[in-house]
């Protein structure tokens, strides 16, 4: 127990960047050079832990060793498991020192290595996640690798492959050739020759073999564990409104309703975890991720615009007020993630201990209130986890609470705001979980577009505020002189050059501020960035675009990124961008483009659409109408605001107070009169100055 408070103090000194060598260690090895909290964790371990880096790659082939590459991230639960049974133990280091070269990859830092080594693990085994353990060549290239193990098979798998390599090296070289074959096939993308064609049809295909997966009981689709997949309700519930589709958009708001009334959502202290290791959402992985947390507060604002629904509302609000308390730097950046695991009462690390409940210290802490708060949050046989632990969750609506204990809402309501005010305030006196205090630009990109989606719904400066800030903070600190961006920011330091996934989604941040401040150096900078990735990043033959820069070292396979998951695909996100941008511009090259990626991807699309719904609600703008609105004139902003009060996914928002020449908006100002052109297909209706009648323009 003492030799784990001792790592959990070792980590939050290095956290705060103070000076490491104020403690005697045992062991200290080349990680101790690192940003990245999750590297730091195991600066300390007996192995001989190394980055991943040229030099170290280097290092391997000249002394002809083979590389152990274990792969996992900060807020990982079963990374910290197998890192306490295994490599703190100096058994299983004196094995890993003598036989390999040991490199351990944060994943977030470098999801290029993850994506090369996650293929070649679901190649081998049939599956992936993390921690990822893989053992490669001399030369990178991968033979055996899996996910967690228990340390006896880890110690019996390292001795088994170390005497194969002195034994029998060509078994080795030999199965590597053919790995090397099957990881570069996942990531070709053939040029789709045939005409573009784009039909309602086709999604209506879809979405009918996609909803055969539907839970139509407790949301989600029929899996568990229950991961949240934003994109994918974004786009279905984006297909349910402009068809019309009742009975979709009633699934969708099963799914909001059950995720923000379980579990998985913190009722005490607002945001969501990772997923649901249950099919009703109620216990959650405990980890708290930046990314789930910005998709969903974009997903829930507009969900709040189709039904007004205030339990969307409140999720928004709750894990916005959790993002700025836990989650924003000083300087307006956001850090990555909170751990699931923080140090229980007996002093040990454990899953959730810091959100979940004992009956006994709810009764005592609530008091008169404790059994309307155990009807509302299910301090029962429904709520209870394990060993008497209990985790938040509701199942039933205000109203059905209301009318049990004949009180008003605004009583009701009151109390919530008291009862989670206190369990904070208690809550807060526990050991907290870890941080991971590194910032990512695409995260920070996804947070900053869900600031600028909740502010265009709510109207809240303090949104908008955070937004600019954060926009600011990537211009300023992340965007390089050349042009580029760099990945990942910490103690004062931007590093590594930026993946695919940076560009897309700053681009796609940097368009939304636009939209809603009509301040033009964000697009212009969101074209300026679009123009580098194809210098950089694009892919002459398949007319996609890598996810790694030609400016970066080789990997064994340059991969494209294009299946959407629980962040969509870069790719999906860039062809959203130019088509977009095409809009602003003018320009076939973007327009091309973005039609012929879609074209490229179409063919896959039916057969698993959750895994391509970024690329649907990409189609859908080509197989509906989709609206570019000019606004021109000194009451532009205001009206934008009207404007979006009314959800309309189909459009595109360019302004100016002033004369402009941008091709939506040039000769269209009037300095009596602020007016608002609708147009579609290179057709305007005639200008109007009133926001209803650009929406019925809209609505047609």
């Amino acid at each position: 127990m003492k030799h784990k408070l001792l790592l959990l103090f070792i980590y939050i000194v290095s956290c705060k960047g103070q000076n490491q060598e104020i403690m005697d260690y045992q062991h200290t090895n080349d990680l101790i050079h690192e940003t990245s909290p999750y590297l730091l964790q195991h600066a300390h371990n007996p192995v001989n832990w190394n980055a991943w880096n040229n030099k170290t790659l280097a290092k391997a082939k000249e002394e002809n060793k083979l590389i152990l590459i274990s792969v996992g991230y900060a807020a990982c639960h079963w990374c910290h498991v197998m890192e306490h049974e295994s490599f703190e133990d100096s058994l299983v280091a004196q094995v890993m020192n003598k036989n390999f070269t040991n490199i351990k990859v944060d994943r977030e830092e470098r999801p290029d290595v993850d994506q090369v080594y996650m293929n070649a693990v679901q190649l081998m085994t049939g599956s992936g996640g993390w921690p990822m353990n893989v053992i490669a060549l001399p030369d990178g290239r991968p033979v055996w690798g899996g996910t967690y193990f228990k340390k006896e098979q880890w110690i019996s798998a390292l001795n088994q492959i170390s005497k194969l390599y002195i034994d029998d090296p060509k078994k080795l070289y030999d199965y590597a050739d053919k790995l090397e074959q099957g990881i570069k096939s996942i990531n070709i993308v053939n040029l789709n020759t045939d005409e573009p064609v784009f039909e309602k049809n086709f999604l209506d295909v879809a979405v009918k073999n996609w909803s055969d997966h539907f839970d139509n009981k407790e949301g989600g689709m029929r899996a568990t564990p229950k991961f949240m997949m934003p994109n994918n309700y974004h786009f279905l519930l984006r297909y349910a409104s402009q068809n019309n589709d009742k009975k979709l958009l009633d699934f969708v708001n099963l799914t909001l309703t059950k995720m923000a009334y379980g579990g998985i959502f913190d009722h005490v202290g607002g945001g969501f975890s990772r997923y649901s290791t249950d099919s009703k959402w109620h216990v959650p992985h405990f980890e708290k991720m930046l990314y789930d947390n910005a998709q969903l507060v974009s997903l829930y604002s507009d969900a709040y615009l189709v039904t007004k629904n205030e339990l969307y509302k409140n999720v928004v609000t709750q894990t916005l007020d959790y993002i700025s308390r836990d989650m924003t730097t000083k300087n307006g950046a956001f850090y990555s993630s909170l751990d699931a695991d923080s140090t229980n009462p007996e002093g040990k690390l454990e899953e959730g201990a810091f959100y979940v409940w004992q009956k006994e210290e709810l009764k005592t802490l609530l008091k008169d209130d404790f059994n309307l708060f155990s009807d509302y949050y299910n301090i029962n046989n429904y709520g209870l986890w394990e060993h008497s632990n209990y985790v938040l969750i509701r199942n039933a609506d205000a109203a059905a609470i209301i009318d049990k204990y004949k009180i008003t809402k605004e009583d009701l309501d009151s109390k919530i705001k008291n009862w989670k005010k206190t369990l904070l305030d208690i809550r807060n006196k526990r050991a907290k979980p870890r941080l991971d205090d590194k910032t990512l630009t695409s995260w920070n990109a996804l947070m900053l577009k869900a600031y600028v989606n909740a502010y265009s719904v709510f109207n809240a400066k303090s949104y908008l505020h955070a937004a600019e800030k954060n926009a600011a903070f990537i211009k300023e600190n992340q965007l390089r002189k050349d042009g580029g961006l760099n990945h990942s920011y910490k103690n004062g330091k931007s590093t590594i050059n930026g993946y695919l996934e940076d560009y897309a989604a700053t681009i796609d941040a940097y368009l939304a501020l636009y939209e809603i401040t009509l301040s033009e150096k964000w697009l212009t900078t969101a074209k300026d960035l679009t123009d580098y990735t194809f210098i950089h990043f694009f892919d002459s033959t398949s007319k996609m675009f890598f996810f790694t820069s030609n400016l970066d070292s080789d990997l064994v396979s340059r991969s494209i990124e294009y299946r959407d998951n629980v962040i969509p695909a870069s790719n999906s996100i860039m062809a959203k961008n130019l088509f977009k941008l095409s809009h602003y511009f003018d320009n076939d090259h973007y327009r091309n483009t973005a039609v012929t990626i879609l074209n490229n991807v179409k063919p896959e699309i039916q057969e698993s659409p959750s895994g391509y719904s970024n690329w649907l609600d990409l189609m859908m703008n080509y197989t509906h109408p989709y609206y570019e609105v000019a606004i021109v004139g000194k009451d532009a902003k205001q009206k934008i605001l009207e404007l979006n009060k009314t959800y309309l996914p189909n459009k595109l928002i360019a302004g100016s107070i002033s004369e402009n020449n941008l091709p939506l908006l040039e000769n269209r100002y009037n300095p009596n009169t602020t007016l608002i052109y609708v147009c579609v297909n290179r057709a305007c209706k005639l200008p109007v100055s009133e926001v209803k009648q650009a929406i019925k323009f809209l609505k047609e």
